[in-house]
């Protein structure tokens, strides 16, 4: 399905620096779950962000991790961020790789990829998850690139220290800080842990939003919850203002252009989506080595059982 805007409860329009405010949605994935904020039908996009999932906080109980098994992707790159937890990831391009908190496991789906995201060393035990997952759009000349998966530390991150704050640059240059993560267009994207009454300038993007994770700020006359994206206008000069102990997520950078999202695939025409659909339901995408017995069926999909006959 496409997304376009239009009037819905989830999305408030605001006057001034913050243009609205994205309530996210609570989204149950079988037992586990998470607050979708994107796409929402007033915010289809935000920068090339087009998808943004808070999963937790958690705590799963000894036996009970994560298990999302194996399923599509194309037309997007995938970054997961964990605040505590454990995920491994394994794709079809060979990549097994454990997500930790402050690490970035960015996996660029381009024409096609095929990724799992099981439980990790914790599985043993109980253990808390909570992390943001998010999707970015590719632009147009790297629509159909070739699959890519790249891993970068938490030691790898760039972090700075302000009055009240402290911060680490994931994506993009902000607060005299490059990230090394390299991805497909410009985009912007940091962490900021904030204490009570802290002020921090947010820095300037093309199109920029911030999601409150903890806490609570104050952005000129608006006042934003946890759970809430706050859109902002094109100044350049823009303050945040903690009102507890906060942590929240600035992101955004340059839009790709309008894409079509159904399901796991993001696509400039609907045909490209209609064929990858086909494709998956046929098996057509490569399989991840030593996790090709099971697979996620295409929602209501007629007749699929998501096993190996």
């Amino acid at each position: 399905m496409s997304y376009h805007p239009a009037p819905t409860p989830d999305c408030q329009e605001q006057h001034g620096r913050v243009q609205r405010l994205v309530e996210g949605r609570q989204r149950d994935l079988g037992g586990f779950c998470v607050r979708r904020v994107l796409p929402a039908r007033d915010q289809p996009m935000l920068g090339p962000f087009i998808f943004l999932d808070e999963m937790g906080p958690a705590e799963l109980p000894a036996g009970k991790g994560i298990n999302v098994r194996p399923h599509p992707h194309i037309g997007l790159a995938t970054m997961t961020y964990l605040f505590e937890g454990e995920i491994l990831h394994r794709d079809s391009v060979g990549a097994v790789q454990p997500i930790t908190p402050g690490a970035v496991n960015l996996m660029t789906a381009g024409r096609g990829i095929v990724h799992s995201e099981r439980a990790g060393s914790d599985l043993d035990r109980a253990a808390g998850l909570h992390g943001l997952q998010c999707w970015m759009a590719l632009p147009d000349d790297l629509e159909d690139c070739a699959p890519a998966f790249a891993h970068y530390t938490a030691d790898d991150i760039p972090s700075i220290s302000r009055p009240g704050a402290d911060i680490r640059v994931i994506m993009g240059q902000a607060f005299d800080q490059r990230s090394p993560v390299q991805t497909a267009s410009p985009a912007l994207y940091c962490e900021c842990r904030l204490a009570s009454g802290a002020t921090l300038a947010c820095p300037a993007a093309t199109e920029r939003g911030i999601y409150v994770v903890q806490g609570r700020l104050r952005i000129g006359g608006t006042v934003c919850e946890a759970g809430s994206l706050a859109v902002l206008d094109a100044e350049d000069a823009v303050e945040l203002r903690a009102e507890t102990d906060t942590l929240c997520v600035i992101l955004g950078g340059d839009p790709v252009g309008q894409r079509h999202i159904f399901w796991n695939f993001v696509a400039r025409s609907p045909a490209t989506i209609e064929q990858a659909k086909a494709d998956w339901m046929a098996r057509r995408f490569p399989d991840i080595p030593d996790d090709n017995e099971e697979w996620i069926p295409i929602p209501e999909w007629p007749g699929a059982s998501g096993t190996r006959p």
